[in-house]
């Protein structure tokens, strides 16, 4: 039986110093991802993690993602090699972290699709039984779609934040920024106003309140969303952020102004917005010709 090596017991070394703070889950995620290096370094006759190095590490990144590793899972690869080397400095035998030199594999972003237009606005128009909860259902419903708005946004939005045609929200990174909100969404808002007293509570300041009169939270948003799709016959999951990049999608599809899309979305950068509506290149290149000066190309019979 062969003798372990120094890099066998320095990752179990590791993983049990991890299991002490990390889930169960994380620790095996990460045994594989050591292993995984291991074996890599075995072939290369190095049996100690203090020879690692950037070279190394690329070397082995290189070859998982040659064998068909997912991006996210050759991030946690590094990750949990970042964590390693780590320790390894730590213990004096490293002295750096070489993964700091190795640069993490993006992951895809996953954007949905957005809801037809056609198919959405049947799926709204649909006639509700007039309840309060229906009225409040109906507003989130115009809201999010008329005004772009993340969940956490829409969660937390208070009486005073709603004005007669904006609404104030808080951000990502705590950011205000308001949003114009729609004559749908405001005739929404003033039914479900009218009837807000039914259910909330003494002094409540949230704009959408639940059956026992507090704030909604972000479940029980989901899980409406999603039920009134199933009943309202939409062929199709329905969550708050596919409302959003709806909203954003549809938009840009009439108005081809991708900067104010940039504004109500609350993208700090320009690049955000082009990859969260699927903006392409043959859209950007059109709307450039036709509002260029120096694009716009002279017919033969134009004049000098």
């Amino acid at each position: 039986m062969a003798e372990p090596t120094p890099l066998a017991g320095q990752v179990e070394a590791f993983l049990g110093a991890l299991a002490r703070t990390a889930s169960p889950a994380t620790v095996e995620a990460y045994r594989r991802d050591l292993t995984a290096l291991a074996d890599f370094l075995a072939e290369q006759g190095i049996e100690d993690g203090g020879a690692l190095d950037a070279a190394l590490l690329r070397r082995f990144l290189g070859g998982e993602r040659a064998r068909g590793l997912a991006p996210r899972s050759l991030a946690r690869r590094r990750a949990a090699l970042s964590r390693f080397a780590d320790h390894l400095r730590a213990d004096g035998r490293l002295d750096h972290n070489p993964a700091e030199l190795v640069r993490t594999p993006k992951a895809p972003k996953d954007l949905p699709r957005p809801v037809d237009v056609d198919a959405l606005a049947r799926f709204l128009d649909t006639p509700h039984d007039g309840s309060p909860l229906a009225c409040r259902d109906q507003a989130m419903l115009e809201l999010l779609y008329s005004s772009g708005l993340r969940l956490a946004e829409l969660a937390a939005l208070d009486l005073p934040d709603l004005q007669p045609k904006r609404v104030r929200v808080l951000g990502k990174g705590a950011k205000p920024r308001q949003v114009p909100v729609g004559r749908r969404a405001r005739e929404a808002l003033a039914t479900w106003l009218s009837v807000r007293g039914a259910l909330a509570g003494d002094g409540e300041p949230a704009l959408f309140v639940g059956a026992r009169g507090g704030r909604l939270g972000h479940r029980a948003i989901q899980q409406r969303l999603a039920k009134l799709a199933r009943e309202r016959g939409l062929a199709e999951h329905l969550h708050p952020h596919r409302l959003r990049h709806s909203f954003a999608s549809h938009l840009l599809e009439s108005s081809q102004d991708l900067r104010a899309v940039q504004e109500l979305l609350g993208h700090a950068n320009l690049s955000t917005t082009q990859v969260y509506t699927r903006l392409d290149w043959q859209h950007l290149a059109a709307g450039y010709d036709a509002a260029h000066p120096r694009a716009r190309r002279r017919r033969p019979d134009d004049s000098d």
